[in-house]
């Protein structure tokens, strides 16, 4: 693989992490953060058709969302301050559902999180601010959102605080708070 170091996520199958090579001197840096080549030389063969970017403050926690009938592929990372990045496994008959896996993601580490389509996926911010891109294989369709809650203890995410905050100080959309546990889910 040239640019790209491709890691899987613990047993969980289709995730990944991806680490692109930086160049860097005294100018600053440069590096490729999607090239087909190597993502389809990764098993990540992928047609992306929208570009999504979001920017937020410390402590909101934004997930953990889906698409029910248009799920989507979803290559994720962070252009400006730390989050952690969660996805739960929805695919019905996986030896892995309901199970979840976080990574840091930021801009310093330049990781990104290569999230498969049938998955949950959420972040909370843990630096003051944080910019968050991500691609997606599937346009958004806004009558065809799916929620998990965020704390459902069926699923268990540890989510780490940012810090000098709890739990409850996290700020949270309105649907983000009122999304049934993984035990009400219905494909």
């Amino acid at each position: 693989m040239g640019q790209i170091k491709v890691t899987n996520c613990g047993n969980i199958e289709g995730l990944r992490v991806i680490e692109p090579t930086v160049h860097g001197d005294e100018r600053g840096y440069f590096m490729e953060t999607y090239n087909y080549n190597d993502f389809a030389e990764a098993g990540i063969d992928c047609r992306f058709v929208q570009d999504n970017q979001s920017a937020s403050k410390k402590g909101v926690l934004r997930g953990l969302h889906f698409q029910i009938n248009y799920p989507q592929d979803k290559l994720v990372r962070v252009i400006n301050g730390e989050v952690f990045d969660v996805a739960v496994d929805l695919r019905e008959g996986s030896a892995t559902f309901g199970q979840w896996y976080g990574v840091r993601l930021s801009a310093e580490n330049k990781k990104q999180f290569f999230i498969p389509k049938n998955f949950a996926h959420g972040f909370v911010v843990l630096s003051d601010y944080a910019e968050f891109a991500y691609k997606c294989t599937d346009f958004y369709h806004a009558n065809d959102e799916g929620g998990l809650l965020w704390n459902d203890p069926e699923i268990g995410v540890e989510w780490p605080m940012p810090e000098g905050m709890t739990r409850e100080d996290l700020i949270l959309s309105e649907k983000d708070r009122l999304w049934g546990g993984i035990k009400d889910y219905h494909k």
